[in-house]
């Protein structure tokens, strides 16, 4: 039988430290959305300034684990197949989170975004039902005025590349050996440094638009990262220390939130060092992560629940960002007053991502499992 069906395919343990690093890194994004309200459009001044490298992190995990489920499977396993277990996983938060997106689009209006007041409700669901897709919204579909791919929940633009790399992978990279993938990487790396140290901005950022420009920016993002990623999953590299958990999040707590280096008048300096963070350093918290033999204990269980909210915060948490950006910018609070605000911001992001993971989430993705593949994803 040339395709077995998917039912005597096994399922592997999880990498439990890496799910936590994951869990880490979407809380950094959502304080960094939160600082970011302040500064939306002036990288320079952003408290906790590199959180959006969390993206070219998850990048990196997602290949190192996407390699690591599915290298060794492909005698019994289909590329249909392959597509069915990525959907499962990733497409019914992705659903959720333009559902929300769209129920909280009107109490997003004001100055913050001028095309919210003058868009009819049949064009929200109509962009509600694209983005149940992860098709790319056209800038001439933009209910927003950010010119974002999907306006109703920003952050689902890294799905769109997550999905590109996850076709990437069933249709040519796991073919590849070790030394065509370190060939791929040491390409993909110039191209990101290209990007970071000798292009305009002096950061990565961006990635969500359809044009030239960004998509040039979210390719430059997405290529590196996630070939790197399969490659030190076939390579084997570990690290093994004490602690790890504590070691590698700290570690990515540290590269998220330094300042912006450089200035204005040196922008190379900070390109030099993202190109660092996602070259060098990332791949080192990996093999941190992933060469932790035994985690027990409250470590344990810390990565356990981060890994399990991780993609539920990540993609649900932006549209109280809409609503906070654009109160921040219309009402000019104190500092007490939005200290306040973000708090709440922060604790109701984690509360929604909790119920949509405990009364979404987990229920259809194991509804899904059962009907299509028989075990859980």
């Amino acid at each position: 039988m040339k395709n077995p069906p998917p039912s005597i395919i096994e399922t592997k343990d999880h990498y439990l430290i890496l799910d936590g690093l994951r869990g880490v890194a979407s809380l950094i994004v959502v304080l960094f959305h939160i600082c970011e309200a302040y500064s939306p459009d002036h990288p320079l001044t952003q408290p906790i300034n590199h959180g959006y490298l969390a993206v070219d992190f998850f990048f990196l995990l997602s290949g190192f684990v996407i390699a690591y489920a599915y290298d060794d499977r492909w005698k019994k396993l289909s590329v249909s197949d392959f597509f069915k277990r990525r959907l499962i996983r990733l497409q019914p938060m992705v659903v959720m989170g333009m559902t929300i997106g769209a129920a909280l689009f009107y109490f997003q209006a004001g100055p913050a975004f001028p095309l919210i007041g003058h868009t009819p409700i049949w064009e929200v669901l109509l962009v509600m039902v694209v983005g149940y897709t992860l098709l790319p919204l056209p800038m001439s579909m933009d209910i927003r005025g950010w010119g974002e791919m999907h306006p109703l929940d920003g952050p689902a633009w890294s799905l769109f590349f997550e999905y590109i790399a996850n076709i990437l992978y069933a249709i040519g990279l796991r073919k590849l050996s070790n030394r065509w993938l370190l060939f791929l990487a040491s390409f993909a790396a110039a191209f990101l440094v290209q990007l970071a140290v000798f292009g305009k901005q002096g950061d990565v950022i961006g990635g969500w638009s359809i044009n030239a420009e960004q998509l040039h920016i979210g390719f430059a993002r997405l290529l590196f990262p996630f070939i790197a990623g399969i490659l030190l999953m076939r390579l084997g590299q570990r690290i093994r220390v004490k602690r790890a958990f504590a070691i590698s999040s700290l570690l990515l707590i540290i590269a998220l939130s330094l300042p912006r280096f450089g200035g204005s008048e040196h922008l190379w300096v900070n390109g030099l060092y993202e190109s660092a963070c996602v070259i060098i350093i990332f791949p080192i918290i990996v093999a941190i992560g992933a060469g932790a033999t035994l985690i027990e204990g409250p470590s344990k269980r810390a990565a356990k629940f981060l890994g399990g909210l991780s993609y539920p915060l990540y993609i649900t948490h932006y549209p109280l960002i809409y609503i906070y950006t654009n109160w921040i910018m219309s009402s000019k609070p104190s500092f007490a007053q939005s200290v306040g605000a973000g708090a709440m911001v922060l604790v109701g992001s984690l509360t929604i991502a909790y119920i949509c993971l405990k009364l979404y989430d987990e229920p259809v993705r194991s509804w899904l499992s059962r009907r299509f593949l028989t075990f859980t994803a």
